[in-house]
């Protein structure tokens, strides 16, 4: 029941009334701490004033911890990817956005080895254009790490990035690079040590505009949400998955549920191991307990070497992203091509070329 005064109890009494500033976030806290969800504007509004660095640190942890106790809603999705979007470094890779894939994910799960970066390699590998967007990990098993440790310049600049497009058909956008405004944020992010809104925004938001996506979420209560909102922000094709297990990828462990997007339809569906002609296999098969042992992984996959349940895990990830980049249309044939990039050493080659690219003068 509202009081007496019509002061709604999110609001406060009055001696908590002050005047607004610039960066404001009050009002949207107020929405929020009364149990309303935020409209796309406001959202749009809101993240204004976090990435323009306005809004005070006790404000921004106050909306991303009440954003935190729910899911979001796809406008709040929305709102907040656009003003992302509207404030990231851009990369131009002289292909056009609707043609390019990304195989960002979340994190936040249980970590194998990088699959979705070495999946990116194979789709590549397949003809498809990557710009592979991602980032330390606090497993230090990151896509940055794990591309460092293979030889690749994970700090490249735009023309170099640009040039790892035109010869290896693949480049690698390293976040901290690409984001400079989300820097406000950080130390919020740190200091209230949960995930937050922050962690499903950065897949939403690829410096060279990928249109076409694969992207891993850390729980399934997110991923019809995420579809919706590639749906609403006009994505091509994508695959939003997350493993029953509990991992933001394709899992050969357990059921995978997967939204596919395709302009504005969304489908989601179960798949496993065997749907896709591949066999099951428990973590402990599938595990890199170091960052030496995910890059040997990594460099034994790819080349052709790695014929284990390593190898399965890699076909399922590599089907989806080989799907999301239009090649095919369906999942098992997509296994087929992944395959084919392997066994060819395609793969191989990507992988090589994209090492000499990112390095040499």
């Amino acid at each position: 029941m509202a009081p007496a005064d019509g002061q709604h109890p999110a609001s406060g009494p009055p001696e908590f009334a002050r005047a607004a500033h610039p960066g404001d976030l009050t009002p949207f806290i107020r929405a929020l701490a009364s149990g309303r969800s935020l409209e796309r504007a406001e959202m749009e509004d809101a993240f204004r004033s976090i990435m323009s660095g306005e809004a005070h640190h006790a404000e921004m942890g106050g909306m991303l911890a009440l954003l935190a106790t729910r899911v979001p809603t796809v406008a709040e999705l929305a709102g907040a990817a656009t003003v992302m979007r509207a404030n990231v470094d851009r990369l131009d890779t002289g292909v056009p956005p609707e043609r390019l894939l990304d195989t960002a994910g979340t994190g936040g799960t249980a970590k194998l080895f990088n699959v979705s970066t070495v999946a990116a390699i194979v789709a590549a590998a397949a003809g498809a254009k990557v710009a592979k967007h991602g980032n330390r990990s606090r497993t230090g098993r990151g896509s940055a790490e794990v591309l460092g440790a293979l030889g690749v310049n994970v700090d490249a600049d735009r023309a170099v990035q640009r040039r790892c497009m035109d010869r290896a058909g693949i480049c690698f956008c390293f976040a901290i690079h690409h984001h400079p405004a989300a820097r406000h944020a950080m130390p919020v992010r740190k200091a209230l040590g949960i995930p937050t809104i922050f962690n499903l925004l950065g897949p939403l938001t690829n410096p060279a505009g990928a249109r076409r996506q694969v992207m891993g979420v850390y729980a399934p209560q997110y991923v019809m949400p995420v579809a919706n909102t590639l749906a609403e922000l006009g994505v091509e094709r994508a695959l939003v998955i997350h493993g029953t297990d509990g991992i933001d990828e394709v899992s050969i462990t357990a059921p995978t549920v997967v939204a596919e997007v395709n302009g504005t339809s969304v489908t989601e569906r179960r798949i496993d191991a065997r749907t896709l002609g591949l066999r099951e296999a428990p973590h402990e098969a599938l595990a890199a307990q170091s960052l030496d042992g995910a890059v040997a992984l990594a460099s034994a996959l790819v080349e052709g070497r790695e014929r284990g349940p390593a190898l399965d895990l890699l076909l399922a990830n590599a089907a989806a992203a080989i799907v999301a980049a239009g090649m095919v249309d369906d999942l098992v044939d997509g296994v087929g091509v992944a395959r084919d990039a392997l066994e060819s050493g395609a793969a191989r080659d990507v992988l090589e070329r994209l090492r000499s690219a990112s390095t040499s003068t």
